[in-house]
């Protein structure tokens, strides 16, 4: 099978104590997803949300610190427009993801996986990130996976 992956990669991962499918449902559940998916210091708001393979999301995050250099598609914003690729339930989510800016760093698809294995703790979350514009610097983009993380093992161990 030829590897298509192009560009930076960035992979973070987290073992959460809930099942595979309370993770998946979390995901695939629109309300939920905008509590717990902005990473710290941002809120999100879902406009589109069509959860099947082809179907199309976006998604604008919000950053709660005014910074000029902060947001991609405005001041302090980043909007996200994408395509679900493939749903694998309670295994996978495999989306393709493009940011609205003006700026050529940020420009291309950005190709996100998420992965959920099921271990003795609970599930071991992935997420592979690839084609990771370079613009975003690798630093700040694990720091935000990995808040992204924190905030998903919050919401579903807290129900």
């Amino acid at each position: 099978m030829e590897n298509k992956t192009h560009g930076r990669v960035d992979t973070v991962s987290k073992v959460i104590a809930a099942a595979p499918h309370i993770l998946y449902e979390a995901y695939m559940n629109p309300n939920a997803l905008v509590q717990w998916l902005p990473p710290e210091g941002m809120t999100g708001e879902i406009c589109r949300f069509e959860p099947h393979v082809g179907g199309r999301y976006e998604l604008t995050l919000t950053y709660n610190e005014k910074d000029t250099n902060a947001g991609k598609t405005t001041a302090d914003t980043d909007t996200i427009c994408g395509t679900f690729l493939e749903l694998i339930p309670n295994q996978k989510i495999a989306e393709a993801g493009i940011f609205d800016s003006e700026d050529a760093s940020f420009a291309g698809e950005m190709i996100m996986i998420w992965y959920f294995e099921e271990v003795l703790e609970g599930t071991k979350v992935s997420i592979i990130a690839e084609n990771v514009p370079e613009g975003i610097r690798k630093s700040d983009h694990i720091d935000g996976l990995s808040s992204t993380l924190e905030n998903l093992a919050s919401f579903v161990e807290t129900r």
